[in-house]
């Protein structure tokens, strides 16, 4: 076993010890709404947004994009399982404003190791093979973050699967002082 996974399975020990009454909440969550978020790993959202398990969807992806799949999500949420306000919460210092859809796919094609970046952008140190798989990928980069977060909040309200009344709203979470913006 992994030392990641060693650790995880501790947790989920001790967790599953102290799980109590949680065996009881409601597939709805219950406070009605949804969030997608980015999967930056400085984002906590039930922290940011003071939720307690079973309180929200909380859906991530790189970005927090308004993708086909994050939309798929949002609709069950609302459908399926009654949420009735949704949040679109992108954040300062996204990895996604560091490349492009042609960055990406370049550096798929050349091998598939993890990349580096420093003051001349990203780089390839792997030996290879890659895939051309990335091509037909949208990675979903931006170069505004504001316009990021105003282009997904459309994207969601005018998908004809959302009901028009239905709120969508949209926020910069700051990684530096950890307050949400909201964004007009």
């Amino acid at each position: 076993m992994s030392e990641n996974l060693d650790k995880i399975l501790q947790a989920n020990a001790a967790y599953a010890a102290e799980f109590g009454d949680k065996a009881n909440l409601a597939m709805p969550p219950a406070r009605g709404f949804a969030v997608l978020t980015c999967m930056d790993a400085r984002l906590d959202p039930a922290k940011f947004a003071g939720l307690a398990e079973g309180d929200a969807h909380v859906i991530r992806n790189a970005g927090g994009r308004a993708s086909d799949d994050a939309i798929r999500s949002l609709v069950i949420s609302h459908k399926l399982l009654g949420t009735q306000e949704f949040f679109i919460v992108h954040h300062t210092d996204c990895g996604m404003e560091t490349f492009t859809d042609d960055i990406m796919r370049g550096l798929l094609r050349q091998s598939l190791d993890t990349a580096t970046i420093d003051e001349n952008g990203w780089r390839d140190t792997g030996a290879g093979p890659g895939t051309t798989e990335g091509d037909q990928v949208a990675w979903l980069t931006f170069t505004d973050l504001a316009q990021s977060v105003r282009d997904d909040v459309l994207r969601v309200k005018t998908s004809p699967m959302v009901p028009d009344d239905l709120p969508v709203r949209g926020f910069i979470y700051d990684c530096k002082s950890g307050r949400l913006e909201e964004v007009v």
